[in-house]
């Protein structure tokens, strides 16, 4: 398409304007081809009949949509207005500074603090590609970074501007940037040292200037060194062209260089006080420009900060005031006074007290320096000549001096810095940053603008010829035809400049001659270069001057001063004072020998560009252009062998004002710095570049449906240009690219923005339609319906008149007549029939109750007999049922009475076998006796005379019993008579002493459990008592130290207290006699236990041979048979002989227990005053030692041993409190005696009572002896019970006054135990190895039978929750359960915290053996392993969530089973057993907890770097709503990414990363809560990043993106809803992300919609506010931007809120962890190891 076909109606071009440069116009009429006439109408609305040259018509503007684009090259077209207006809408409306032009940062000077340098910023660019984000230093810095890593090339960042316009700054950033992604492990802190060099440098290198505050008087190129693992090892640094001339001369409202202000600022100060300074005002080299003062800005502070930047670059204090003594000489140099002596001398006073001063810093002599700074020497070949000098020559010759000593200064502090940054290793890679200044131009230039300028045309040249390559590359890559670009080549000013007999050699060469002048060499320049050379020109109007072309502009230089600078020299007789100075620092600047200053370090081997003519004659390298000329060609061939990578830096404004854009400054600017052409190379050639995708994407809507249904979208692109564009050279198709030419992009953009015109117009037009239809449908109904009420009121109106009514009237009475009769008649027909109808329905209901009714009383009657016979065969089963019963257990008694008997029977058999072996013995002895036999038979005779006397009395005997059985019988038939009379009586009798005896024993069960609590009460308050002599034990070991020193105090009256001393020892022998006493009664009370032994195997014996009687004399079946049906089953209900018998053994065997249990309580006391006495003793024994030793004793001394005396004396009380409770002891075994002598008598009685009524064979009178028997033994119980109560009431008394005998005893022996704390600490530690080792039998004891009872027992087991292991396993229970675990496959089968539960059963195993030392290896190891695993699986998600997961079950565990109430609130009674005894583990829980926060934040850290990539990507990138895309042309940064973008994440991305997170931590049981943490954790880091994105990245800006952003909030917060997180807070974290999008979306016209966003935004601060408005971007024509007033609205409202400065959120903002305390669910006692644990060593107790 022709450019002239582009001027149309409505289309804008650019017209010149004498004020803004260039002014905006549209065309009101279209253009044709040779018009002369272009119609415009200005913005002002004014018209315009602009004159044109059809050959070159005014500039075309780019389309709205293409304002304020990131990158120049991305317009449409691309001329010096268009670029003007993109930066100025960037600059003024959005407020960014930073714009790319192709490879170029254009940085405009905001005059004002912004945030956007913090470290958010910094680690937001961070690993981005370059056109990813928003134009900003940090992603160039970034690029430099990346390339270097991935290309390992060296790389350079250039930075150039004027003075004012940021350079410095800039360059700082840019090394902030390198210092902190570079950021090493090591403790060298070489980072901050490199910093640490820029205040240092500034210090004495900057100075205010009219145009900046802090203006680099010097260029720098700082070369940033790294390794191989591209982490910063140390720096270097080369300086350029230090404007020496400041020193000694500023201009108005100028400064000298900073040091000086700071160091005068700094004179009160005592270290300073020997440098006699003063105000800056006093001196003449720092109040030359009149203002001393730069607004702002703390001299005094800034020179702390930079002796403390000294300090940290390794500069002692001693290096720092030599540099100041310098300093000030300087200073004090310019304050000498020269005074003109005639015309053509001068003299210095050498009284003059700044001279003085000056010598005396410098160690010279000042009558020396005063003579030669008046006078000079001239050495000739035959003599030397000292010459005076005029006042102004010696004014020069001082001046020079004070820059030489200055610029000497300067290059040593460079080259300390440089050693301080000197590194040790290998470099492996390096990034330059260059600080040099742009192009200039004054009013007066003299020498140091043109090497300035020099400079500048050298790196233009190296500018064009990189540009003019990545031109050429990119068409290579893209497979373009190279056709070769016309670019503006400045090697003939280059050539003018620097080539033989140029203007530096001939200026070189008249430096040379000793009456060479200034003019002498203009006129050289006039006669070589005018007319010869089209770059040279001289100026009209004056012979001083000579005007050179560069590329910028015109500069015309004054010539004079040109060799003075060039020469910079100072005379010989001043640098020979100056070397013989004592001052070893001033005299090492100026020795000949002294080692030049190293200009670079660099080891990279570099290849110059062009060859540069050295000049032959070694006396040229002396000069300053010289040296000049030679540092520029070494970093020029740094600069070639690197990637170079421009920053532009503009000036906005001359005044200082913040984001006020100056257009003449700025184009001026442009043009000078290489910007414009940049953009006349890319717009030569093809400058706009789409790739297929955002073609196909943008352009979609011109594509037919035909074109759409293809599926290759590069063959699409292809098709519809060529049906867009007919001419087929305005571009070309890449191999991933299209290229248009300049102006083609415009055009689309123009058919886009028509087809949606009309498609807009159409929709209108349906709109509108619709809307005028339905308006008419409506006011036609409404015209309709008015119609309708108005006709049918005229008719009615028509046809009411008289007759009418009369007739309507009649005819309504005859209708209400004739309609009453008819319903009257209906009424009546219809009641007869429902009267009829309730008749019979009546009678049925009647008759069929009466049946209902008849059949239920029938069925009652037969419920009634069925019941009753079902219940009486009911009762009898039971009954039967019942006996058998009871039969089987009285058969089941009487067995196992049986077994009991067979086992005593077994035991008599064993005595009568030892019986049998003494009969044997026996024989013996009757053999022996065999022979007295037969002396004894003479006897026998005697005797069988006596036993026939016996005969016949036996026979009269008998004869006696029969008379005497005959009156038994007949007894015996009386006896049965009243048998029967009273068997009734008996029943009631029965009963009655049945209910007896169980009240009586329910009352005993009563009053034995009283006495139970009793006792307990009193073995509390004994306990409480123990605890009480403790604390009275350590207040005697107070008291002990007391005495101890008062005896050491007191060693010299021991003789006076030798009789005491007897005295007592004489006591001390009672002491033996006490515990011979104690033995006799331990002697007498094991002879009392034997005879209650004895006595018991008696009652034992007896009661068996009662029972085998009553077996043998007792026939069963016999009295069954003789007992009635009736008196059996009153006998089976109502209880029987045998019931009373063994409540009356139970009775006996409670009050035997307790009997027992009593003894055994005053055993132990019995025990515990014979060790309390044996402790007498020995305390007794150690006071006799310490009185042996002891020689001298002070009265006090002696008053405390009289009253241990006489409270020994209270010995023999103790005797007789030790006999009275003897005596007690044998009053209750005499008791005890006596019950049980009643006892055996009642039971005899029974017995013979039983046996004779069985002999009489009557079983009625066998019932009668039993009741009276039972009427008998029930009073007889509740008189022992009674008597039972009283001496346990008795027993209390004595235990009463056994305790006040006690504390008494206690109170008596206070004093005699306060010596034997030694001997009690070494007890205490010996009971705790005892209980330690009665522990350990113990477990072995209880193992030994657990490991007996397994084969016997077949019953299951019951466990502890215990794991028993051994101290060796320990290491092996670590490698197995923590180091080698696996989570993968594990989780899946085992209780959540498994590993966790396992630890916590071996920490009970300890805890069960009470072993303090196993417990702590145990502990120690389990930890160290989580640890060692959780270092070992730092970047393994499923490990760090299995073991935090674990670390928390643990950590609940050792709080679930502490013991603390506030832990054991929801165990179970099983939990509540299983509680720690021995230890407290809070130390360990601390530890725990630590550990688990430790985890916790590596597990947050893995997780974000691993959802990290996908944020950004999947939440602003991708676009899942179908017709948004907010696609816009993307211009060179966009190509030249570094990283190519092939991981496509989408949103889905992210939800799957986010259920995977969530599977997997659900899977490994982490809790609940913490799970809520986490997630929320997560959010925050997805809405933080994505927001911080979205502040630098402006094209993501638009109205579209914020409907995106919303609907991938939405899908986050349907996410949390399927996961049922709502209450995890993670929603509230979205709140900025959620608000930022609707800012986006909202209306930003009116002060309504300003205030709505001022009162919805509150989760955003202003300055984000502000930000997002400023980078709203529209993606379409139809979208307005949000203007600059708008904007103030908001900020205005805005004011009031207290919000962050910051610009970005903190991505690394950790949320406080809190671990919740959950109670395991599961019991310890039920838990199985996994045979996949490998733990089979671990045994379950």
């Amino acid at each position: 398409m022709a450019l002239a076909e582009l001027y149309t109606q409505y289309n804008r071009v650019w017209i010149p304007d004498n004020e803004e440069v260039w002014q905006s116009a549209e065309i009101t009429k279209n253009y044709k081809a040779g018009d002369h006439i272009l119609h415009l109408q200005l913005e002002d609305g004014k018209e315009l009949n602009y004159p044109v040259d059809p050959s070159s018509l005014p500039p075309l503007r780019n389309p709205d949509i293409l304002v304020g684009e990131n990158d120049l090259t991305a317009l449409s077209y691309l001329h010096e207005p268009a670029v003007l207006h993109n930066l100025k809408v960037r600059f003024v409306e959005s407020r960014l500074i930073y714009t790319y032009s192709g490879i170029i940062l254009v940085a405009m000077n905001p005059y004002k603090q912004l945030p956007i340098y913090g470290d958010a910023i910094i680690h937001a660019y961070s690993g981005q590609n370059m056109g990813d984000m928003d134009p900003h230093i940090f992603a160039v810095a970034e690029e430099a970074y990346k390339q270097m890593a991935r290309n390992n090339k060296n790389q350079s960042v250039i930075v150039s501007g004027e003075s004012g316009a940021g350079k410095t700054v800039s360059a700082r950033y840019a090394m902030r940037y390198f210092a902190t992604v570079s950021r090493s492990s090591s403790n060298a802190q070489v980072e901050e040292k490199v910093l640490a060099s820029n205040p240092i440098t500034e210090a004495v290198g900057n100075a205010k200037t009219t145009r900046n505050d802090n203006s680099s008087r010097f260029g720098k190129y700082t070369e940033i060194s790294f390794d191989k693992s591209y982490q910063i090892i140390g720096a270097n640094m080369r300086t350029y062209l230090l404007e020496k001339s400041r020193v000694v001369f500023q201009s108005e409202n100028e400064r000298n260089y900073h040091i000086f202000y700071q160091l005068c600022a700094s004179a009160q100060r005592p270290e300073f006080k020997h440098l006699k300074l003063g105000s800056a005002e006093e001196f003449n080299y720092t109040n030359m420009g009149g203002n001393t003062v730069i607004e702002g800005v703390n001299d005094r502070d800034n020179m702390m900060e930079t002796q403390k930047t000294f300090t940290m670059l390794g500069l002692k204090e001693d290096f720092q005031m030599d540099i100041f003594r310098i300093l000030a000489a300087i200073l004090h140099l310019g304050n000498v006074q020269i005074a003109a002596v005639g015309d053509e001398r001068s003299s210095v006073s050498l009284d003059d007290k700044h001279l003085n001063i000056f010598c005396e810093l410098l160690d010279l002599e000042s009558d020396k320096m005063a003579q030669w700074l008046c006078h000079r020497k001239i050495i000739t070949s035959s003599e030397t000549v000292i010459k005076p000098m005029t006042k102004l020559q010696a004014l020069n010759a001082r001046d020079a001096l004070a820059k030489k000593l200055y610029s000497h200064l300067f290059d040593f502090i460079v080259e300390r810095i440089n050693k301080a940054l000197r590194f040790t290793r290998k470099q492996h890679t390096f990034i330059g940053v260059l600080d040099i200044y742009g192009f200039e131009t004054f009013d007066v230039n003299s020498f140091e603008q043109f090497c300035i300028n020099y400079a500048n045309e050298k790196l233009q040249q190296q500018f064009n010829l990189h540009v003019f390559k990545l031109e050429q590359e990119e068409y290579m890559k893209e497979n373009i035809p190279w056709t070769l670009i016309d670019f503006y080549d400045n090697q003939p000013v280059i050539d003018l400049i620097e080539a033989k007999m140029g203007i530096l050699e001939l200026l070189d060469e008249e430096c040379l001659l000793p009456q060479g002048t200034d003019e002498n060499w203009l006129q050289k320049l006039y006669n070589n270069f005018i007319n010869k050379n089209p770059l040279f020109e001289k100026p009209r109007m004056s012979n001083s001057s000579f005007t050179i072309q560069h590329f910028a502009d015109k500069v015309e230089y004054k010539s004079e001063g040109f060799l003075e600078k060039n020469r910079d020299t100072v005379y010989e007789v001043l640098i020979d004072i100056l070397k013989n100075s004592k001052f070893q620092l001033c005299a090492n600047f100026f020795q000949d020998s002294s080692v030049p200053i190293a200009l670079f370090n660099s080891s990279i081997k570099v290849k110059a560009a062009k060859t540069v003519v050295k000049p032959p004659n070694k006396h040229f390298r002396t000069t300053v252009g010289n040296k000049f000329r030679s540092s520029l060609y070494l970093l020029m061939e740094t600069l070639n062998a690197t990637t170079p990578h421009y920053v532009r830096c503009i000036k906005p404004n001359d005044q200082k004002l913040a984001f006020e854009f100056d257009s003449k400054r700025i184009v001026q600017q442009l043009r000078a710095c290489g910007v414009l052409e940049t953009i006349r190379i890319s717009s030569q050639s093809y400058p706009s570049r789409w790739t297929y995708i955002e073609f196909y994407s943008r352009y979609s809507i011109l594509m037919s449906q035909h074109e759409l249904s293809l599926n290759d979208k590069k063959q699409i692109c292809k098709i519809v240009l060529q049906r867009l564009i007919q001419d087929p050279t305005q571009y070309q198709f890449g191999r991933t690219k299209i290229f248009f030419r300049a102006g083609q992009v415009a055009y689309l953009e123009k058919l886009r923005s028509d087809k949606l015109r009309q498609a807009c117009i159409m929709i209108q037009k349906n709109i509108r339609g619709w809307l005028q239809r339905k308006k008419f449908l409506r006011i036609r109904q409404a015209a309709v319906t008015i119609q309708q009420y108005f006709r049918g009121q005229r008719t009615v109106r028509h046809a009411i008149t008289a007759t009418a009514l009369k007739e309507a009237w009649a005819a309504i009475i005859i209708q209400k007549h004739c309609r009453g009769y008819l319903v009257r008649r209906l009424c009546q027909l219809i009641r007869v029939a429902a009267l009829t109808i309730q008749a019979f329905t009546r009678g049925f209901l009647a008759r069929r109750r009466y049946r209902k009714m008849l059949e239920e009383h029938k069925a009652v009657i037969l419920q009634k007999y069925a019941r009753a016979w079902l219940a009486r065969r009911r009762f009898q089963n039971i009954r039967r049922f019942v006996l058998n019963i009871q039969l089987s257990y009285r058969v089941q008694r009487l067995q196992k009475k049986l077994e009991d008997q067979n086992k005593e029977n077994h035991t008599l058999l064993e005595r009568l076998t030892t019986l049998a072996s003494s009969h044997a013995n026996d024989v013996e002895t009757i053999q022996k006796l065999q022979l007295d036999l037969e002396k004894l038979a003479t006897q026998k005779k005697i005797s069988e005379e006596k036993e026939k006397k016996r005969k016949d009395d036996f026979h009269q005997k008998t004869s006696a019993l029969e008379v005497r059985n005959l009156e038994l019988q007949e007894q015996k038939e009386k006896l049965e008579k009243d048998l029967q009379e009273k068997t009734k009586e008996m029943k009631d009798k029965m009963d009655d002493l049945t209910k007896q005896l169980f009240t009586d024993v329910q009352k005993e069960e009563r009053q034995r459990i009283i006495l139970e609590k009793n006792f307990h009460n009193q073995k509390q308050n004994y306990e409480n008592e123990i605890e009480s002599l403790k604390a009275e034990i350590k207040y005697l070991k107070g008291e002990n130290d007391k005495l101890q020193h008062q005896i050491r105090e007191s060693l010299q009256i021991q003789n006076g207290l030798k009789i005491e001393v007897e005295e007592l020892t004489r006591q001390a022998k009672t002491v033996p006699e006490l515990q011979k006493e104690i033995e006799l009664i331990q002697t007498q009370k094991m002879d009392v236990e034997k005879q209650l032994q004895h006595q018991k195997r008696e009652m034992r014996g007896k009661m068996s041979e009662i029972v085998r009687q009553l077996h043998e004399s007792y026939d069963f079946e016999d009295v069954r048979s003789r007992l009635s049906p009736e008196d059996l089953e009153h006998l089976n209900e109502d209880g029987e002989l045998w019931f009373a018998y063994e409540g009356l053994k139970k009775a006996t065997r409670v009050l035997e227990s307790h009997f027992q249990a009593q003894k055994e309580n005053y055993e132990s006391e019995i025990e515990g005053l014979n060790s309390k006495v044996e402790h007498l003793s020995h305390e007794i024994s150690h006071l006799q030692n310490l009185f042996r030793k002891e020689n001298d004793k002070s009265d006090s001394i002696r008053l405390q041993l009289a009253r241990l005396t006489s409270e020994n004396v209270m010995i023999p009380d103790l005797k007789q409190q030790i006999s009275e409770l003897h005596k007690q002891k044998l009053d209750l075994e005499n008791r005890l005696q006596e019950e049980t002598v009643k006892n055996e008598d009642k039971m005899e009685k029974t017995t013979d009572q039983l046996h004779h009524n069985l002999k009489e064979g009557t079983p009625r009178r066998v019932f009668k002896v039993q009741n009276e028997i039972y009427t008998k033994e029930k009073e007889k119980l509740i008189l022992a019970a009674q008597e039972f109560q009283q001496t346990s009431d008795h027993v209390e008394m004595q235990r009463e006054r056994e305790n006040e005998t006690r504390s008494k005893i206690w109170q008596d022996v206070t004093y005699l135990t306060m010596e034997n704390t030694d001997l009690e600490e070494e007890l205490d530690k010996k009971d705790r190895i005892i209980k330690k080792l009665e522990d350990q039998i113990r477990t072995l004891r209880n193992s030994i039978e657990r490991a007996s009872e397994v084969p016997l027992s077949s019953s299951p087991k019951e466990y502890l929750g215990i794991l028993q292991y051994r101290k060796e396993d320990e290491a092996k229970i670590v490698q197995n359960l923590i180091l080698d675990l696996k989570p993968r496959g594990v989780v899946v089968n085992m209780i959540p915290g498994l590993p966790a539960h396992i630890l916590f059963m071996c920490v009970r195993y300890t805890d069960y053996l009470n072993d303090d030392d196993m417990l702590k290896s145990f502990m120690n190891m389990a930890i160290n392993g989580i640890k060692q695993v959780i270092k070992e699986h730092a970047e393994d998600f499923e490990m760090l969530s299995f073991w935090l997961s674990n670390t928390c079950h643990f950590l609940n565990c050792l709080k679930q089973y502490s013991g603390e109430e506030e832990f054991m609130k929801h165990n179970t009674p099983e939990q509540n057993k299983n509680s720690l005894k021995h230890f407290d583990l809070s130390e360990y829980r601390q530890v725990l907890s630590d550990l688990a926060i430790r985890i916790y934040h590596q597990f947050i850290i893995v997780m974000e770097n691993n959802i990290q990539p996908m944020i950004v990507p999947g939440m602003l990138e991708y676009e899942s709503l179908q017709g948004i895309s907010g696609l816009k042309p993307t211009g060179f940064r966009k190509r030249s990414s570094s990283i190519d973008d092939t991981d496509a994440y989408t949103m889905i991305s992210i939800l799957q990363q986010l259920s995977y997170f969530y599977t997997t931590m659900c899977q490994n049981g982490l809790d609940s809560e913490l799970l809520k943490q986490v997630v929320r954790q997560l959010f925050f880091l997805i809405g933080a990043v994505t927001l911080n994105s979205l502040f630098l990245r402006k094209d993501m800006c638009s109205c579209r993106k914020g409907m995106q952003i919303r609907c991938n909030i939405s899908y986050l917060e349907e996410w949390l809803k399927e996961k049922n997180l709502q209450s995890s807070s993670a929603k509230e974290t979205l709140e900025p992300l959620s608000q930022a999008a609707w800012l986006l979306q909202v209306k930003k016209i009116t002060e309504d919609d300003a205030r709505e966003i001022s009162e919805c935004c509150t989760s955003l601060s202003a300055v984000q506010i502000v930000k997002i408005l400023n980078s709203y971007t529209p993606i379409d024509d139809f979208e307005k931007r949000v203007t600059p007033s708008f904007v103030r609205k908001v900020q205005a409202l805005l004011n009031n809120r207290e919000n962050s400065p910051q610009l970005m959120l903190d991505t690394k903002y950790l949320f406080q962890v809190t671990f919740p305390f959950t109670p395991s669910p599961h019991a310890l006692e039920v838990i199985q190891i996994p045979s996949s644990f490998k733990l089979g060593f671990l045994t379950r107790i």
